[in-house]
């Protein structure tokens, strides 16, 4: 007879759940905000990099250009975000966000600060330092592979 696999132990699943928590944790705390992780840390990018075109700024929050090109439109539709031709290649569209665009963000720095540390509270600070520390190793080395 075989064991069973302990999922409750497995990374992959710990992983998921502590991602599914920070999600409802995101939610509830910038449910009036109307905005969605992804769109935060879209919003966020362009605030960081404005002027940059989709397929980079997919790249710099690490989601596949297809998706970030559903959640550009999205934010297009709420006016935070605007496309504007390249000077040099009319072809190309840059992003940027609008003045309404950087007021929203703007609105929401302080809720998204509490989030993160909702998120961590559950551990003492010398935890959560350590596990941040953990988990940015555990991500790049993963990316550099």
């Amino acid at each position: 007879m075989t064991h069973s696999f302990d999922l409750a132990a497995a990374p992959g699943h710990l992983i998921r759940r502590a991602h599914q928590i920070s999600v409802a944790i995101f939610n509830e705390h910038l449910s009036a905000a109307d905005v969605t992780p992804v769109q935060f840390a879209i919003l966020n990018a362009l605030h960081d990099t404005p002027g940059v075109d989709q397929i980079t700024l997919a790249k710099h929050v690490a989601f596949d250009p297809a998706t970030s090109g559903s959640v550009i439109g999205r934010l297009e539709s709420k006016g935070w975000v605007e496309r504007r031709a390249d000077e040099v290649d009319r072809r190309r569209k840059l992003l940027v966000l609008t003045p309404q665009g950087l007021r929203a963000l703007a609105g929401m720095q302080s809720a998204v600060a509490a989030v993160q540390s909702t998120i961590l509270s559950p551990l003492a600070p010398t935890e959560q330092v350590q596990f941040m520390q953990l988990l940015s190793r555990l991500v790049a080395g993963h990316e550099a592979a």
